[in-house]
Parts: structure tokens; C-alpha cells; sequence
């Protein structure tokens, strides 16, 4: 399956994104079917040498079936190359990383009681191990010269 999708490039601390077709089954970075693009993250959003794209080859790829990821798909939004995806639902995303742990403990620990009491414990059959005949050794004899 043929994916529209990001491959890094740059440096250390300043990536640089080439907007490329490739088969879903290849590495990020990997080996791809044709570079349609260029994204770079660091610029401000309002400059045009953020997001470089080759707008008839990716209705080209996207004709042939190729199915750009959901960051692949913003960025086309933001080129007015394709209708913004839905944003996602996150309401934990503005409560802080430690507050969201304490909320979520005891939410997981009562699955874990409730399962308990309604699958009783299965005790494992005790197989005996095996007895294995004691192995006879045949000698060669070697002709003494």
C-alpha cells in the first residue's frame, strides 16, 4: 500500500521534512517511489518556504490510491490541497503529565478486581516430565596399525 508521508532529513536539533510516496512496508527514512515535496517545521507559519509541494503529483499519487498519514494530511490542509482532517479529541491534553497519572490509577487498578472475581483461578495440570531411556553409546573400533 502506497503511503504519502514524511521523511526526515537536516541535522541534529534542525529537521528537515521531504514530503515523499513510498510503500507503507519501507523504513521512514527508507527507500521511496518519488520525492513530491519539501516541509520545514522551523520556519514561522506564515512564510511560503514552510511547505513546498508538488500539487499534480499528489493528486497523481492520491488518484493511484496513495493514502497520505495524519500529519502528511495537515500539511496538504494548510497547501489548500485537500479538506484539514478533523482535529482530534484530547481532553486530557491541558491537564499536566503528573495530575493525568493520579487520575488514571485507579481507573486501571477496579478492571483488575472486577476481573478477578469473575473468572476463578484455573489451576495448570502438572504434567510428570518425561523419562528418557538412558542412551547406549556404540563404540567404533578404529584398526590399530
Amino acid at each position: 500500500m502506497l503511503k504519502i508521508r514524511l521523511s526526515m532529513g537536516g541535522v541534529r536539533k534542525r529537521p528537515v521534512y521531504k514530503i515523499v510516496v513510498a510503500d507503507s512496508r519501507a523504513p521512514r527514512d527508507g527507500r521511496f517511489v518519488e520525492k513530491i515535496g519539501l516541509f520545514n517545521p522551523l520556519l514561522p507559519k506564515d512564510k511560503k518556504e514552510r511547505i513546498k509541494v508538488e500539487a499534480e503529483r499528489v493528486k497523481y499519487w492520491i488518484s493511484k490510491g496513495a493514502k497520505p498519514t495524519l500529519r502528511v494530511s495537515r500539511i496538504l490542509g494548510e497547501a489548500q490541497l485537500m479538506p484539514m482532517p478533523k482535529p482530534g479529541n484530547n481532553p486530557q491534553k491541558a491537564v499536566p503529565k503528573k495530575e493525568r497519572k493520579k487520575t488514571e490509577e485507579p481507573k486501571k487498578e477496579a478492571p483488575k478486581q472486577e476481573a478477578k472475581k469473575e473468572e476463578p483461578k484455573k489451576e495448570a495440570k502438572k504434567e510428570e516430565p518425561k523419562k528418557e531411556a538412558p542412551k547406549q553409546e556404540a563404540k567404533k573400533e578404529e584398526p590399530k596399525k
